[in-house]
């Protein structure tokens, strides 16, 4: 056992095992396993008490119930995002009648959310933001773009970062606001195709849609200090699970170098050493940041220091999934034709997903920016 994990922790881990054996069956569409969680209380541990339909269990059955859910190969998640960033969000920001909106609806499985930050010509950098957001009659009116939105075409509601006061630049003037998605003519969502032929991603245009005034998280105004807040819970207790993944995918890496011979390459042998050496190194980071009461400025740094971890640690581990298995890595699972679907293996999948590990969720420039300025106190860069 370890990271303080009881006797009765690991009988929980028992009952989360038996349960995920049962329940996880192929075939299930993802928004329908979202209820199946929700009905049986597996979504919003940890939330504490509030009676919005979680269970109320401390920080290592959180860390249980992470690891054993990604142990089991369950389905992706689709809740994630409202589950593990808006609902501590709303926990730590929201009034008492949106927690009594948002957070049931999220716990049941009933509704997804997807995040609006990113946009084109600001990317990571959060504050160079122009969706607007005019205020009128007890609503909002949301005009803009934003990029890069995972799972928008499956989401009921977004969260969106704009731009509340006319004239206002950098991180003023900003309001976190909750949007319906549901908004035909005023909310348009256009999948992006990627390189391995997935949309995960899509392009979300708001002519004119509307948010009300009492959905605005934190206060108009706040919206910069609560979207800071929410990329402190990004990289929680589900890092751990990511972990796990990695793990996973890691091990294909190893049986295949021992399949195609590859493993007999003392330069391949090194590396795959060196990504499970690494691999742990990550957890224990990550166990030791999350049972932290360390310099708070150490704190605010993990975060980025974990991105980049783990960011180049998946891109390295695509590469080398490409290399041992020589050239037969450049051939799909089936043939690729004009009439046929395009194809990629699970190691394909890896290489090429992997190379946005060091852009998304904050590029690795903006990740030293931030320990470079919040936690080693250097000079700010110089901004337009």
């Amino acid at each position: 056992m370890e990271f303080g994990v009881t006797a009765e922790d690991e009988a929980f881990r028992g009952e989360v095992r038996a349960w995920l054996a049962e329940n996880v069956l192929g075939g299930a569409d993802r928004r329908t396993w979202e209820r199946v969680l929700g009905g049986a209380g597996w979504i919003g541990l940890g939330w504490g008490e509030g009676g919005y339909g979680n269970r109320p269990v401390g920080l290592s059955r959180q860390v249980v119930w992470a690891e054993e859910y990604a142990r089991s190969r369950a389905p992706a998640r689709t809740g994630h995002i409202g589950e593990n960033l808006l609902a501590p969000t709303l926990i730590a920001h929201g009034g008492v009648e949106q927690k009594a909106r948002f957070l049931p609806a999220i716990a049941s499985g009933e509704e997804l959310w997807c995040q609006g930050y990113s946009e084109p010509g600001a990317g990571s950098d959060l504050a160079g933001i122009r969706t607007e957001a005019v205020r009128e009659e007890g609503t909002y009116r949301i005009s803009g773009q934003k990029i890069w939105t995972s799972l928008a075409h499956e989401a009921d509601w977004c969260f969106v970062l704009a731009r509340t006061e006319a004239g206002s630049r950098r991180h003023h003037g900003l309001s976190f606001l909750l949007v319906p998605m549901d908004q035909p003519g005023r909310i348009e969502v256009r999948p992006i195709r990627q390189m391995t032929g997935t949309s995960e991603f899509n392009e979300v245009f708001f002519d004119g849609a509307h948010a009300r005034v009492e959905h605005v998280v934190g206060g108009e105004g706040n919206g910069w200090q609560v979207a800071m807040s929410l990329l402190g819970f990004e990289r929680g207790v589900s890092t751990l699970a990511q972990q796990i993944g990695f793990a996973q995918e890691l091990g294909r890496v190893v049986e295949t170098a021992v399949a195609t011979g590859a493993v007999n390459d003392p330069v391949v042998r090194d590396c795959l050493v060196r990504q499970w050496a690494e691999l742990r190194v990550m957890r224990w980071n990550a166990l030791r940041t999350l049972g932290s009461s360390a310099d708070q400025a150490q704190v605010r740094g993990a975060p980025s220091v974990a991105k980049l971890l783990w960011g180049r640690w998946h891109q390295r581990l695509g590469e080398l999934a490409v290399r041992v298995r020589g050239a037969g890595a450049a051939v799909g699972p089936s043939d690729w034709s004009a009439s046929a679907p395009y194809e990629l293996d699970a190691l394909q999948h890896l290489f090429l997903f992997s190379r946005a590990d060091t852009i998304y969720g904050g590029s690795d420039e903006v990740q030293r920016t931030i320990i470079a300025e919040r936690v080693l106190g250097l000079p700010r860069e110089p901004k337009g």
